[in-house]
């Protein structure tokens, strides 16, 4: 996989923030490369549409782990 498909990769709901994190995993892991963990998944949403609400928080952190992941790929 290249690095400009691990960008363009979505990030609308958990299942693809999931699908991201196994393919980016599975990238560095062929190429030998360590990173730090992903930021773990919410479990203190309480579904009221908070502003700020942890999966905001989430998503940010993850687009950050992205970010790094692909520096070290590249």
């Amino acid at each position: 996989m290249r690095t400009s498909d691990l960008v363009a990769l979505p990030m609308r709901n958990l299942a693809e923030a999931q699908a991201l994190v196994s393919l980016v995993q599975l990238a560095l892991q062929a190429r030998g490369l360590a990173l730090r963990a992903p930021p773990p998944v919410p479990d203190s949403c309480c579904g009221r549409g908070c502003n700020g609400c942890v999966w905001e928080g989430y998503y940010a952190a993850l687009r950050f782990w992205r970010e790094d992941a692909i520096a070290a790929l590249e």
